[in-house]
C-alpha cells in the first residue's frame, strides 16, 4: 500500500451532536485546539443548524470565532440550508458541507424535505458562496450505503446524485455509512465507480463501526484508490435521526492502524489518545476508542514477577 491517507476529525460536530449532556463553549474550543495541534489538516469543527434541532451545537457560530486556527487546518462547518449557509459564511468557515440523503425516508426525517427539494435549496447555496474563493463546498450523500428505513440503496441512485452535485459546482463528494450498513466488498465496488468521476482528494468516505465494520471498509475503499476519510476521537457520535447509528470509525484505532500497516497520516498518535483518554470525563462515559484503553502495540509491559 502506499499514499497518504487524510484523516478528517468529526467529533466536535458528528461526536458531539447526540451527547445528551451540554459541553460548554470552552471545552468545545480546547478539544478542537487540541487536534488542531495534531496534525490533522482537516477538521470538521461544527453546524450551523437550528438549535431547536440540535441543542448540543447551538454554540457554533461562538466556537468558530474562538478556536485557534493552525496554518493549513480546514474548518468545516455542517449546513442545512440558506441561513446556515451565510452563518457558516460570518463565522469564517473554510469549508461548507451539504447534506442530502439517497433514501428518500431518511432525507424526509433528517431534512424535513424531499430529496429534490434538497437540491434545489443548494443552489441558493452555491449562488450565495460563489464569490468566495476562499470558501470550499462539499456535497454528502448520506446513506449511500444502506437506509434503516427503505434497507438497501441502488448504487446507480448514488451515482446520479453525486452527478447532481458536481452539476452544481461542489467539487468535493461524501458517501456516507450512516447507520454502519456496509460491507467490505460494496465498499469497493461503489467508492471505484465513483472514483471515475471524481478525484482522490475530492472524495471522503464516512464511516460507522455500527456493526463493527468501520475499518474494514476504510482498508476496502483505500485499495480502491480513496485516500480520505472521516472519523471521530473515541468513535463518538451518530446521526440523531436514524435507529441504531452508533458512533463513527475511531479517529486513534484508524491512525494506530495505519502505524501499523505503514500508511502515512501525519498525525501524531500519542497525543491522540491522550485527548481521548480525557473524553470519559468530559462526556460523563466511557467511549467505544480501543487503542486508548489497550495501548499501542509498542507500549510493552514489564514481565510478571
Amino acid at each position: 500500500m502506499s499514499g497518504r491517507l487524510i484523516v478528517q476529525e468529526v467529533s466536535p460536530r458528528d461526536g458531539l451532536q447526540i451527547e445528551p449532556v451540554w459541553v460548554p463553549t470552552d471545552d468545545k474550543v480546547k478539544l478542537i485546539d487540541g487536534l488542531s495541534g495534531a496534525g490533522f489538516t482537516r477538521i470538521e469543527a461544527g453546524s450551523f443548524v437550528s438549535p431547536k434541532a440540535i441543542p448540543a451545537l447551538r454554540d457554533g457560530a461562538e466556537v468558530f470565532s474562538r478556536i485557534r486556527r493552525a496554518p493549513g487546518v480546514i474548518y468545516v462547518a455542517l449546513i442545512p440550508n440558506l441561513k446556515g449557509a451565510q452563518r457558516a459564511l460570518d463565522a469564517q468557515a473554510d469549508e461548507l458541507n451539504l447534506v442530502l440523503s439517497a433514501s428518500h425516508a431518511h432525507n424526509r426525517a433528517n431534512m424535513g424535505m424531499t430529496v429534490e427539494d434538497s437540491l434545489a435549496a443548494f443552489d441558493s447555496i452555491v449562488a450565495l458562496a460563489a464569490d468566495r474563493s476562499d470558501v470550499s463546498l462539499n456535497g454528502t450523500v448520506a446513506t449511500a450505503f444502506g437506509c434503516p428505513f427503505q434497507g438497501s440503496i441502488d448504487e446507480d441512485r448514488v451515482l446520479s446524485l453525486v452527478e447532481r452535485y458536481l452539476a452544481l459546482g461542489i467539487t468535493g463528494i461524501t458517501l456516507a455509512d450512516t447507520t454502519g450498513m456496509a460491507n467490505p466488498r460494496q465498499v469497493a465496488r461503489l467508492v471505484g465507480k465513483v472514483l471515475e468521476r471524481v478525484s482522490p482528494q475530492a472524495l471522503t468516505l464516512h464511516f460507522h463501526n455500527t456493526r463493527g465494520l468501520g475499518l474494514a471498509n476504510v482498508l476496502a475503499a483505500y485499495d480502491v484508490g480513496a485516500r480520505r476519510f472521516d472519523a471521530a476521537l473515541g468513535g463518538l457520535g451518530g446521526c440523531p435521526f436514524a435507529p441504531g447509528a452508533s458512533g463513527n470509525i475511531c479517529t486513534e484505532d484508524l491512525v494506530n492502524m495505519c502505524d501499523e500497516m505503514g500508511i502515512e497520516t501525519g498525525i501524531d498518535l500519542p497525543l491522540l489518545i491522550e485527548l481521548s483518554r480525557g473524553l470519559p470525563q468530559l462526556l460523563g462515559h466511557e467511549t467505544a476508542g480501543q487503542v486508548a484503553k489497550a495501548g499501542r502495540n509498542c507500549d510493552l509491559h514489564p514481565i510478571p514477577a
